[in-house]
């Protein structure tokens, strides 16, 4: 066996593609199930992706330097532009997109800076203020921070969501619900033929 087989891969630009294709294949409508069940299985499966990333690191399978490094792997994957002749699609993979971007950031802080103090719902509803005053780096640090907690494992209140105005911070919140379904079953999305 030769180092390069001892490398952990946790994401691949194939994992991702394979996902696109689907998605490209099916009628995708944000009100069916079915089509929401795969958007919400493609996000929860970069969540995943991470999630694996910060358990080899807690168990010294890795250095923070490569955590970071992976992350950023994952999430130069993830966030990559899309190009599909259907608009909507577009649109629905850049909600997923946009959903994950606090993913990403909280798993690098939780590895660079550790777990901020305060409450998940505190940082939400602080987050909610902060777009309500147009302050979008503000509202992202504070879901950061929020996903810090939850990758130390404080519960996000789902219930939370249902009071927000629908925008930025509520599809951040919605990615942090991924990372939360990640963090307690880290198993892997099948990617269903």
């Amino acid at each position: 066996m030769t180092d390069d087989d001892a490398v952990e891969t946790f994401y691949t630009d194939e994992r991702w593609q394979n996902w696109l294709d689907r998605l490209e294949e099916e009628e995708l409508d944000p009100e069916n199930e079915d089509s929401a069940r795969l958007l919400l299985n493609l996000q929860d499966d970069a969540a995943i992706a991470v999630v694996k990333v910060l358990a080899a690191l807690d168990d010294g399978r890795i250095d923070d330097e490569r955590a970071v490094e992976e992350i950023h792997t994952v999430r130069d994957i993830v966030l990559a532009d899309v190009e599909f002749d259907d608009e909507d699609k577009v649109m629905l993979i850049d909600g997923v997109q946009t959903s994950l971007v606090p993913v990403f950031y909280a798993a690098e802080e939780y590895i660079v800076g550790g777990v901020v103090e305060g409450d998940v719902s505190e940082f939400v509803r602080a987050a909610a203020d902060a777009e309500a005053d147009d302050d979008l780096d503000a509202a992202l640090g504070y879901i950061v921070q929020a996903g810090t907690r939850i990758v130390d494992g404080e519960e996000l209140d789902i219930d939370l969501v249902e009071d927000l105005e629908y925008g930025l911070v509520s599809e951040w919140v919605n990615g942090l619900d991924s990372l939360q379904s990640a963090i307690e079953d880290p198993e892997v999305v099948e990617e269903e033929d």
